[in-house]
């Protein structure tokens, strides 16, 4: 686990995410709304979420937090992927399924939803780190904020 700080986008991995979400953006110049189903897609088809969501792996739960990260980001300070004025054209279109998504993700996490081999490799990784109050509390945050802008999108409806 090469982690630097406790959020997802502060480790190797998030910075793997960050890198396809900006690869994403920037062979699709044309468009001024990026929906969020498109990067979930496209994350799945490059093996940054599983087949399933039974399909637990810890590169996956990374994935699904600092996706979370990078669209709470964006909705508290319109920047995406940290770059305020390169996307400044840019808006991200939430639908409620890929919010949906993310946070079943996250709510797995949190419930410990065990692999194949009976544990959660994130939980067990973190919960042995000096920084488990701050990685559990970003993961409570991240949970009541998906919760929060989904039933923002529910009352649109």
């Amino acid at each position: 686990m090469g982690a630097w700080g406790y959020k997802a986008l502060e480790s190797d991995e998030g910075l793997d995410v960050v890198g396809m979400v900006r690869d994403y953006i920037e062979h699709h110049q044309e468009l001024t709304y990026i929906p969020l189903s498109n990067i979930v897609q496209k994350m799945k088809s490059k093996g940054f979420f599983g087949e399933t969501i039974e399909d637990v792996d810890f590169f996956y739960d990374v994935s699904a937090m600092a996706l979370a990260e990078l669209y709470i980001d964006y909705l508290d300070n319109g920047e995406f992927c940290g770059h305020k004025s390169i996307h400044s054209q840019k808006q991200l279109m939430a639908d409620e399924d890929s919010l949906a998504f993310i946070l079943n993700y996250l709510k797995d996490i949190r419930d410990e939803m065990p692999d194949q081999y009976g544990e959660r490799e994130m939980i067990e990784l973190w919960r042995e780190s000096e920084n488990w109050l701050e990685w559990s509390s970003n993961l409570a945050y991240l949970i009541q904020r998906i919760e929060l802008d989904i039933s923002r999108l529910q009352q649109k409806e």
